[in-house]
């Protein structure tokens, strides 16, 4: 009766180990979006309300298409140590489960297994390569359908698309 256990935690645990694998390589996963957002402001105060607020998170103005009335913004995004710690730390966590499950499966390489712990830092060291990289933002700022009112399209990752529009109280369109 024990052997069907450990067969069923054994496969429970390498199932667990692929979404920890997923979870990791998502950490580093581009979340860039395009939304619609109507402002009550006209156009040439909206652009230097918007770029006095990317001078402020570090952004630097890449392009300006006059024609389009289009700027697009470059900034760096650091990868976070916080992050990096904690997914090496839920890296060794699964490893360890599976150290544990696979030892009791075949007890002869038990030693072995315990030397796989040491791939855990690894998962920190993907995520810290990967998230380190240079972010861009696009706007376009056209006139609304009325003329108090003017309609931006921003191109940004998903974060900092939820940040501008709390900060500067921009409405979806």
């Amino acid at each position: 009766m024990i052997q069907p256990v450990i067969a069923s935690t054994l496969l429970l645990t390498v199932l667990l180990m692929i979404g920890l694998f997923f979870f990791i390589r998502a950490s580093i996963k581009d979340r860039t979006q395009e939304v619609r957002l109507l402002s009550d402001q006209s156009e040439d105060s909206l652009l230097t309300q918007l770029r006095a607020y990317f001078g402020q998170r570090s952004y630097r103005v890449a392009a300006i298409d006059a024609t389009l009335n289009q700027v697009t913004f470059e900034g760096e995004v650091r990868p976070s140590v916080f992050l990096a710690v904690f997914l090496s730390f839920l890296a060794s966590i699964g490893v360890l489960c599976l150290v544990l499950v696979l030892s009791m499966v075949l007890p002869d390489g038990s030693n072995f297994w315990f030397g796989l712990l040491l791939l855990s830092p690894l998962a920190g060291a993907f995520y810290w390569k990967g998230a380190g990289r240079v972010e861009q933002v696009s706007l376009k700022v056209e006139p609304g359908s009325d003329t108090s009112q003017s309609v931006i399209t921003v191109k940004a990752h998903r974060d900092e698309l939820a940040e501008l529009q709390r900060s500067l109280e921009l409405k979806a369109e």
